[in-house]
Order: structure tokens, then C-alpha cells, then sequence
């Protein structure tokens, strides 16, 4: 009977104490959702941390969002954008970074500004002093987005677009990240400092040169591979750098060549081989 009733006493004197403050935190959604987006372009990632609001029936131009006033491009806190190498946005540059991403929606154009003070809430302390660039973009009519939304509609090596949409309107800028040239620069650094043996160094720099377009210094790297130990892998690339710069010809031999290196292992790549062959025969 005493053990039930010291028992009883310790749960009692406990309970107290989730009354007072130690029960968890309320956690409510917010009326306008966090979205974290990043996107690679190249080698430089470009994060976008932002909230989007809903139009619930409001008009969002010249109304929910005035006309020629800051506004936090988004909802909650300020939108913020980083970027991980120095970049271009609309052609002016932009170092690497983290930034508040405000605009200034005009009936006509759009002010897009890149503030320094990353972290702050809304626009409601925005420091124009702060401002790292400005661009204008000029709005376009669009299919009408009830929720605010940022978006990469489209990427390539070395630009993204970023597009901001919401209602019947959107607009973007672009951010250049002159990857394919740093990679070229880096690729030109590797194989020179390649070990005299080391023939995939230069097949790999080959490699990337070729699927850029610059077939010139991709022929040069490859050669390079092929005289330091003649591979089936090399050998083809080479074939089809000389069939881009158009020598047929030459490629066919080439890759004739690289046939002559296959083993019962290798027939998945010999027959794609063959089949270059007969195109460039054709």
C-alpha cells in the first residue's frame, strides 16, 4: 500500500510540470509556404530561398503588391538568392554570395535588386545604400499562377533563367556562369600537369572539349591521349572529333583502328563503333 502511494505521489508532483512549459511548441503551417530550390548550372549552384504567397482572389499588380514600392519578392521573410562563383546576371556581374532579392513592379518594367543584407524581414528595412546590382526586366502576360512562384524554366551549361510568376504576369533575368570556359581553363591546367604516362587526363579534357564545341582543341588533347597508349575509348573519340571537323575519311580509319583493340568484353562499344562507321561511309 506505501509503494502504491509514493507512486502515486511521483506522478502527481510530475504532471505540474507539463502544465507549466514543457509541453511542445506549437507548430502551425504558414499561410504562404517556404520553397528551397537550388539548381547547378556548370559547376556554380544558385540557391533561392523564399515564401509564396496566394492570391486567394486579390488583385496581386498594382494592388496586393502597389506599384513603384520595395517589395519583398515573395512573402514572410525577404527572398534570398546565392550564389556559389562570381556570376553575371543580365550581362553586369554579381560576386558570389548571399543576397535579399527585392522588386520594384512598375506597370511597364520590373526593378530587380540584389541587396547585400541577405537576412531581413520583408522590405520593411531595406537599405537602397545596401544594393549590390539592379536590373529592369520587362513582364509578360502568363498563364495565371494562384500561388507566387520562382522557377529555372531554363538551363544550360553555362546561363539559367530565373523566373518569377505570379497572377497573369511573370518575368526573369538571366544569370550567366561562364562555366564552360572555367572548365576549359581548369582542363588546360590538369593536362599540363599531367604525368608523362597519364593518357586519360587528356582524354577526359578531350572529352569535355568535343561536347562543348571546340573541336580544335579537343583534336589536340586527343591526339595527345592516342600517342601516349592507344585505347578503344580514345581512339573512338578521336574518330568522331575528325568526322565533326569533317574528315570522313580519316575518321573511318581511325576508328578502324580502335576495332582492332576490342576483345570479346568490349562488344557493346565495338558495335556502336561499327555502326559510326557505316553512318560515315553513307
Amino acid at each position: 500500500m506505501r509503494k502504491f502511494i509514493a507512486i502515486s505521489v511521483f506522478v502527481i508532483s510530475a504532471l505540474p510540470l507539463v502544465a507549466q512549459g514543457t509541453a511542445p511548441a506549437l507548430n502551425l503551417p504558414r499561410a504562404s509556404q517556404h520553397q528551397v530550390l537550388t539548381q547547378t548550372v556548370g559547376t556554380t549552384n544558385i540557391t533561392i530561398d523564399y515564401s509564396r504567397p496566394v492570391a486567394k482572389g486579390r488583385k496581386i499588380w498594382g494592388g496586393l503588391v502597389p506599384y513603384d514600392k520595395v517589395w519583398r519578392t515573395g512573402a514572410n521573410e525577404a527572398t534570398q538568392i546565392i550564389v556559389s562563383d562570381d556570376v553575371t546576371i543580365n550581362g553586369q556581374p554579381l560576386a558570389k554570395g548571399a543576397y535579399s532579392l527585392h522588386t520594384i513592379p512598375g506597370k511597364e518594367s520590373w526593378t530587380i535588386i540584389f541587396n547585400k543584407t541577405a537576412k531581413q524581414w520583408g522590405s520593411f528595412n531595406y537599405d537602397a545604400a545596401q544594393d549590390a546590382l539592379r536590373v529592369t526586366v520587362k513582364p509578360k502576360a502568363a498563364p495565371y499562377a494562384e500561388v507566387f512562384t520562382i522557377s529555372f524554366p531554363d538551363v544550360t551549361p553555362d546561363t539559367a533563367t530565373v523566373m518569377l510568376h505570379w497572377a497573369d504576369l511573370s518575368g526573369g533575368f538571366t544569370v550567366g556562369t561562364n562555366s564552360t570556359a572555367k572548365a576549359m581553363a581548369a582542363a588546360s591546367e590538369a593536362v599540363a600537369a599531367a604525368a608523362a604516362t597519364d593518357f586519360q587526363t587528356p582524354q577526359r579534357a578531350a572529352s569535355f572539349a568535343f561536347d562543348s564545341g571546340n573541336n580544335d582543341q579537343a583534336m589536340k588533347w586527343a591526339e595527345q591521349s592516342v600517342g601516349i597508349k592507344q585505347t578503344m575509348s580514345n581512339l573512338y573519340l578521336k574518330a568522331r572529333i575528325q568526322a565533326k571537323k569533317g574528315d570522313k575519311a580519316g575518321a573511318i580509319a581511325t576508328a578502324q583502328t580502335a576495332l582492332k583493340l576490342a576483345t570479346p568484353k568490349d562488344a557493346v562499344l565495338s558495335s556502336e563503333i561499327q555502326e559510326s562507321i557505316d553512318e560515315w561511309k553513307k
